[in-house]
């Protein structure tokens, strides 16, 4: 493949945890919405976003986002053993219980 053609899809595992550190701002909101219909899939309800604590702006985004999102029940920032300020668990709803 030559160097200058674009990446294909990234594969993803799908786990309950999403680590946004890799991805462009541009990129999160799809690819949450992306992670967390797979998700529903599957059967897993809870998962754990981590976005960093860095200046704050991505945990804006991603919580502005989930705010705005038909398929999150509820949101909470990580406690001290999940994270902190620097990780989100969403609360999907819908699909079977799995977390």
């Amino acid at each position: 493949m030559p160097a200058d053609d674009p990446p294909g899809p990234v594969e993803l595992p799908i786990t309950g945890e999403l680590d946004l550190h890799t991805f462009q701002p541009s990129e999160v909101t799809q690819l949450l919405d992306d992670y967390f219909a797979e998700c529903r899939r599957r059967g897993i309800i809870r998962v754990r976003v981590v976005h960093g604590k860095g200046t704050g702006a991505l945990r804006e985004t991603v919580h502005a986002h989930l705010r705005r999102s038909a398929g999150v029940g509820n949101f909470a920032l990580g406690d001290e053993n999940s994270g902190g300020w620097g990780a989100t668990w969403v609360f999907l709803s819908g699909g079977n219980a799995r977390s």
